[in-house]
């Protein structure tokens, strides 16, 4: 695990698995870690981390989403409290995601000093704008649908922070596992809180943070461009256009495809109404 940032209130780590992201955030009467992730020895890392700064607070863990990468390290903070969105708590594939963990470990040999088990929250967001307080640090919250249905933003005004999940990555395109139509929409609703936050840090699920407002909105374009064109490209049947489009994404490989003919396939049966959705 590297520590990709930090500033003595904030520390996000980066797996080298996927770029996936894990963030502490030490507030003044709590500690906040989000997506505890990848490899046994990444999460005790993150655990020391906790267990160096944490003192008498209490810790939260805040799931930006449910897919498999993002719950692994949830039994090891085992006294946290918890924090999803309903679409989280009422997850419908809560065993396809653990099953996931369990042939990830199996195929590679890991073993973990905690059980694996799909979060149970203490706290439930329901609508935008819901808010906690904890002491005197307030958390706002979004619900982020289109790359799942259970995604969730989350605004730290009092830190600057923005943590977005799997959207707004430096290099990651839109990968549509939900919906496109809400994907779009979970973007503009991303554009829309940085206009009305001072943020000063984004937080993606994969790759590199930002402090820069213009890379923020480049990240906000380089979303809705891909998702405007692959529009155009199925409405069009623009095969060449599509092929560009798979070709675009980083790291390009058997999973990058999958996930573009995903994306294809859902663009295809909300705009042309082909197809039925597959689990």
């Amino acid at each position: 695990m590297m520590i990709q940032f930090s500033n003595g209130k904030v520390t996000v780590f980066q797996s080298v698995l996927f770029q996936t992201t894990s963030t502490v955030i030490q507030l003044d009467e709590f500690i906040l870690v989000v997506d505890p992730n990848w490899l046994p020895s990444e999460i005790q890392e993150i655990k020391e981390h906790v267990d160096a700064v944490q003192g008498d607070k209490a810790c939260y863990l805040l799931f930006t989403h449910g897919d498999f990468d993002h719950i692994i390290g949830y039994k090891a903070f085992p006294d946290a409290k918890t924090i999803g969105s309903a679409g989280l708590q009422h997850h419908p594939k809560r065993e396809h995601k653990l099953k996931l963990i369990r042939d990830f470990d199996a195929t590679y040999y890991v073993t973990r000093g905690y059980p694996v088990e799909f979060p149970e929250l203490d706290i439930v967001i329901e609508e935008d704008g819901q808010q906690i307080t904890i002491g005197a640090t307030t958390l706002t919250f979004y619900l982020a649908p289109g790359h799942t249905e259970d995604g969730l933003f989350t605004v730290i005004e009092s830190a600057g922070v923005f943590v977005a999940g799997d959207y707004l990555s430096d290099f990651e395109l839109p990968f549509i596992y939900h919906s496109a139509s809400a994907y779009e929409q979970t973007i503009r609703k991303a554009a829309q809180i940085l206009i009305d936050y001072p943020i000063q840090l984004l937080i993606p699920g994969h790759g590199q943070y930002t402090t820069s407002p213009a890379e923020m909105d480049r990240r906000v374009n380089m979303a809705l461009d891909h998702l405007e064109r692959l529009k155009q490209a199925v409405l069009a049947g623009d095969e060449q256009a599509l092929e560009q489009l798979k070709l675009a994404h980083g790291f390009l490989s058997e999973t990058t495809m999958e996930c573009h003919k995903d994306n294809v396939r859902i663009m295809q049966q909300e705009l042309l109404g082909e197809g039925v959705k597959e689990d």
